[in-house]
């Protein structure tokens, strides 16, 4: 890791909210701590709002447990468990890479000795827990650091506002990383500003071209062409000036500049519809921006989705989207589920239940591999869209979207 990452506590009492929050407010990973598997779906909803890692602390009693969280959709686990079994068994499975172990103070008296049997056992990271003041423990938090050369990040006490001191001490200790509270997390930018300070690198925006090298209108502008992220679909075009550039590096909000007004403008400002920046790309001839971002509630003042809902001309064309149409499909799958309707094939196998879903699945599974023995590839076309088709059904079932599928290959990379 080139940077120090700030870990939010998520606020369980309002978990995916808090999360939301924090993602927003610019942390680098969450944390949550797991009680029993009543939490499993409150994870499952976090993974599929947020972008950035989960780590999730817990006391499991055997491996199932740190798997059933994994697969919920947790990015990492930080164990509390000193059954070298399962320790053994879970770094082996899953890598140190999404394995962790809690090094708590308030238990542990011997931290280093402690310490050096977690980098033993596999362990990716070590999350340490102090007790005492950070800061008089300087000397033993940076002796763990170096011992073992195993990343460590410290939790911070509650209702930590001295930033300053927060990255001297950084600095100082050698630790990765830190560990705070929801309240602190909804303040990571000043947190992250403090650390520049003192010389650390962070996870921030940081523009690749100066501004100076743009080529800008007459007006000393820049336009900015706006897309959701995730489905690439154009939302608005904007302007912007250096000021409302620089607002948009330092902030992860996108600024722009009203040219009817003559003043800057943040998105969302009175309306809540706030554009959270995911990239900025500048065009061949740097005089056009292109801004990927997350979009809350509406882009347009008429409380449309995208601006541009005004056809003008159209001609016939085939317009369906290889990469959207299993999402489409999905969705008229999921709405037969939420509204029954009369003579559905689709309702029949939701009506008859998950044994008569599993059974077609096999079946169409094995119609797709004897079509594959055939020369002619044109019946395994047929087979795979029938196979899709029950397998989708399948997925509405048992309550897993295209994103839940996509986020599990994505992290296979």
């Amino acid at each position: 890791m080139n940077y120090i990452k700030i870990i939010a506590m998520i606020d369980q009492a309002n978990a995916v909210e808090s999360a939301k929050a924090l993602e927003h407010a610019g942390v680098d990973e969450l944390h949550f701590v797991y009680e029993s598997e009543q939490n499993l779906e409150t994870i499952k909803e976090i993974s599929r709002n947020v972008d950035i890692p989960i780590s999730v602390r817990m006391s499991p009693e055997r491996f199932e447990d740190v798997k059933k969280v994994l697969y919920a959709g947790a990015t990492g686990v930080c164990l509390m468990t000193e059954k070298e079994e399962v320790i053994k068994e879970v770094v082996g499975r899953f890598g140190a890479d999404k394995i962790s172990g809690m090094l708590n103070g308030y238990y542990v008296k011997n931290l280093k000795q402690y310490a050096s049997q977690m980098a033993a056992h596999g362990y990716g990271e070590i999350y340490l827990a102090i007790d005492g003041e950070i800061g008089e423990n300087l000397d033993l938090i940076k002796e763990i650091c170096e011992q073992d050369q195993l990343p460590v990040m410290v939790h911070v006490p509650d209702g930590m506002e001295d930033y300053q001191f927060l990255g001297n001490f950084v600095k100082a200790s050698g630790v990765e990383g830190v560990i705070v509270s929801a309240e602190t997390g909804g303040h990571a930018k000043e947190l992250k500003q403090a650390f520049i300070q003192n010389g650390l690198q962070v996870n921030t925006f940081v523009s690749a071209i100066p501004f100076s090298e743009f080529k800008l209108n007459s007006d000393g502008m820049i336009p900015v062409v706006v897309q959701d992220y995730k489905t690439n679909e154009v939302l608005m075009v904007a302007y912007m000036n250096e000021e409302a550039f620089r607002k948009t590096i330092e902030t992860g909000k996108m600024t722009y500049f009203s040219r009817s007004r003559q003043q800057l403008w943040l998105k969302g400002e009175t309306s809540g519809h706030y554009q959270y920046v995911k990239s900025l790309s500048l065009d061949c001839d740097n005089d056009t921006i292109l801004a990927k971002v997350e979009q809350i509630g509406a882009a347009c003042h008429t409380g449309s989705y995208s601006c541009f809902f005004k056809n003008l001309v159209k001609k016939d064309y085939n317009d369906e989207n290889p990469l959207t149409i299993l999402k489409e499909d999905y969705d008229v799958i999921a709405e037969r589920k939420e509204n029954p309707k009369g003579g559905s094939y689709t309702n029949y196998l939701f009506d008859k239940g998950i044994d008569k879903i599993l059974k077609k699945v096999g079946e169409e599974a094995t119609e797709m591999v004897i079509a594959a023995k055939n020369p002619d590839a044109e019946e395994l076309k047929y087979e795979i869209s029938d196979f899709l088709y029950h397998m989708m059904v399948l997925m509405v079932e048992k309550g897993l979207t295209w994103e839940d599928i996509t986020r599990e290959l994505v992290e296979r990379r």
